[in-house]
C-alpha cells in the first residue's frame, strides 16, 4: 500500500513538473479570419435577406473534361476518363478558373468571417445572389506575416489590409474599418448594400 502511495505521489509530481513546461495562455479561439459586417447604404447594420454564395478565385486554372453522348446526360470530370470514350462518349477539354466556394447559400446574415490567402497579395471574392443575375466582385489587397505569441502556441498568420474595392451589383460600396486581421474577432470590412433584399 505504501508503494502505491509513493508511486502515486511520484506520478503526480512528474505530471506537475511536465505540466509547468506548457502554457495555458494560448488563445482558445485562434482562427484568423477577415470579418465583414453588412450595412445599408446609410450605414445602419442589417441582416441581408437575399441568398448569397461566396467564392474566391485561386491562382491558375484547372482542366475540366466534359463527356457527351447522344441520349445521355453530360458528364463533367476534373480528370480524363478513357473508359467513357470506350463507351462512345466524346470528350471536350477546357480550361476553367480555379474557383473555391467559401460560403454556400447563406441567408439573412449580418456578419461573415472569411479566410485570407497567405501568399497572394490580393484576394478576389465573388458574391452571387439568388434574386439578381449580376454578381459582385470584391478585391482585398493585403500583406501577410507570421505571428508568434508564445513558442508553445505555434505560429499564426496575421494580415494587414491595404485597400478594398467592389463592383456595384448589390453593393453600394465597401470600406476598411480595422486593417489588422488577427484572431481577436474585430470587424475588418464594412459592406454597404444598395437595398435590403427581402
Amino acid at each position: 500500500m505504501k508503494r502505491f502511495y509513493k508511486a502515486h505521489i511520484l506520478a503526480s509530481a512528474i505530471s506537475l513538473v511536465l505540466g509547468s513546461c506548457y502554457s495555458n495562455n494560448c488563445p482558445l479561439d485562434n482562427a484568423v479570419t477577415c470579418n465583414y459586417g453588412f450595412y445599408d447604404s446609410e450605414g445602419t447594420p442589417i441582416s441581408y435577406g437575399d441568398t448569397i454564395t461566396i467564392t474566391t478565385l485561386m491562382p491558375g486554372y484547372k482542366t475540366i473534361y466534359t463527356y457527351r453522348k447522344l441520349g445521355n446526360p453530360n458528364i463533367i470530370k476534373e480528370f480524363q476518363d478513357s473508359s467513357l470514350i470506350k463507351l462512345g462518349y466524346s470528350e471536350t477539354k477546357a480550361q476553367h478558373r480555379r474557383d473555391t466556394v467559401l460560403m454556400n447559400k447563406i441567408h439573412d446574415v449580418s456578419t461573415i468571417q472569411l479566410p485570407m490567402s497567405f501568399f497572394n497579395s490580393v484576394d478576389t471574392l465573388i458574391f452571387s445572389y439568388r434574386k439578381i443575375s449580376l454578381k459582385d466582385t470584391i478585391k482585398i489587397t493585403h500583406t501577410s506575416y507570421p505571428y508568434v505569441e508564445l513558442p508553445e502556441c505555434g505560429t499564426y498568420r496575421f494580415h494587414t489590409l491595404e485597400s478594398a474595392s467592389s463592383t456595384e451589383a448589390a453593393i453600394d460600396h465597401i470600406e476598411i474599418s480595422n486593417s489588422k486581421v488577427n484572431y481577436e474577432g474585430n470587424e475588418n470590412i464594412k459592406i454597404y448594400f444598395t437595398g435590403i433584399a427581402e
